[in-house]
């Protein structure tokens, strides 16, 4: 990325175009007839490192330039990115969040430059606010919510390596323009998820590998999340410690308080079915059984394994493009695994405090997030 138009110097030689010189390259006269050189961003300082003698040809310069970016990234957004996913405070996030940074790294490494190289071999000084701000709404105009998840990366990733030395300590993603994002919270009609719940049922139960086959659990855990109002993250951590006398203790995230979901026939049948699931796959593999109920998961992938987040939003979106394919939903039905709480939500019964006491929230606000009934009222005067 190159700053302001680069000044004839006398010194160099005379057998390089000057104005066709690599960004970040310089020309030291003082030593030896000469050494090409350029700046790198090291610890948070400046630092030399030579590139070749003043016999050099400008091809060399940039094919050693070309050399440096692949086998060398250090001072890199790359190298800044590796560093952060290398420390403590990153192990120690949860595992959803650190695959979220882990595809906002791919991002960068996919995103190209005016030059066809990838931003994340771009100098970390070279992401200024402005710079930031125009990849931003780049991104934006075709996919905002992965603009505004890059942009919660670099502030983290920036405040990170600021406070370590490893970059300026001015945090040049604080203060960026977030992309606005569409609203897209869909609530499928009682008689679409019906349609679906019993479509992923019939395609759990074809064999494995076969034409038309879907993951076995995909029914009661869509079955779960709709009963006990839950998202698909917390399905799919539900243990056989979640499992009391009375019904089903919650796991909720983001601050929601927990509460226990009584028994019914249907919840009691997709819970069984997923115990069932699982114990036949750990004898197949003579697998090891935790004595701590709360060691056992609910949910478990076909190596026996606890079933991963993002194992379950690949099943489910194939699922999806399934059940479009066969007609069993059109494709304005499609909806994601979040709804199933959205639609347990607005089908509980009672005021919105009973609604709230039931989806765990914190907040009325917050049930109205997930709460599409319509109320019923009297005419005025009466």
């Amino acid at each position: 990325m190159r700053g302001r138009p680069r000044q004839f110097n006398p010194r160099i030689p005379t057998h390089i175009e000057q104005i066709k010189l690599p960004a970040n390259v310089y020309f030291d006269h003082r030593w030896g007839g000469g050494t090409w050189y350029q700046l790198a961003l090291v610890d948070g300082r400046r630092r030399r490192k030579d590139l070749a003698n003043a016999k050099a040809t400008l091809a060399d310069l940039h094919k050693r330039i070309e050399e440096l970016r692949v086998g060398d990234s250090r001072g890199t957004i790359d190298w800044l990115c590796g560093l952060f996913a290398e420390s403590d405070k990153y192990k120690a996030l949860a595992q959803g969040t650190r695959d979220d940074y882990a595809y906002c790294r791919e991002v960068l490494r996919k995103r190209k430059d005016k030059a066809g190289g990838p931003l994340s071999a771009w100098p970390v000084a070279a992401f200024t606010a402005p710079v930031i701000q125009r990849l931003v709404d780049g991104i934006a105009k075709t996919h905002p919510s992965k603009a505004n998840h890059l942009l919660r990366y670099l502030r983290r990733l920036f405040r990170w390596g600021g406070n370590r030395g490893h970059c300026a300590k001015l945090n040049p993603a604080d203060g960026i323009e977030a992309a606005t994002e569409r609203k897209q919270r869909q609530l499928p009609e009682p008689a679409v998820m019906a349609s679906v719940i019993q479509y992923a049922a019939a395609c759990g139960a074809i064999t494995t590998r076969r034409p038309g086959s879907q993951p076995a659990y995909l029914w009661a855990v869509a079955d779960i999340a709709y009963l006990c109002r839950l998202r698909g993250i917390e399905v799919v951590t539900l243990t056989d410690a979640n499992a009391t006398n009375e019904g089903v203790m919650t796991n909720r995230r983001k601050g929601s308080r927990d509460n226990v979901v009584t028994w019914t026939p249907r919840l009691r049948m997709a819970w069984d079915s997923l115990v069932e699931r699982r114990d036949t796959i750990w004898r197949a593999k003579r697998a090891v059984i935790p004595l701590r109920a709360e060691d056992r998961p609910l949910v478990v992938a076909e190596d026996g394994a606890a079933l991963r987040r993002g194992v379950l939003k690949t099943a489910w979106r194939r699922l999806m493009v399934a059940a479009v394919a066969t007609g069993a939903i059109t494709a304005d039905q499609r909806f994601g695994m979040h709804a199933f709480k959205r639609r347990g939500i607005t089908d509980t019964k009672g005021t919105k405090a009973d609604k709230q006491q039931a989806s765990g929230h914190k907040s009325a606000a917050m049930v109205d997030v997930y709460d599409f009934e319509v109320p019923v009222v009297k005419p005025a005067g009466e």
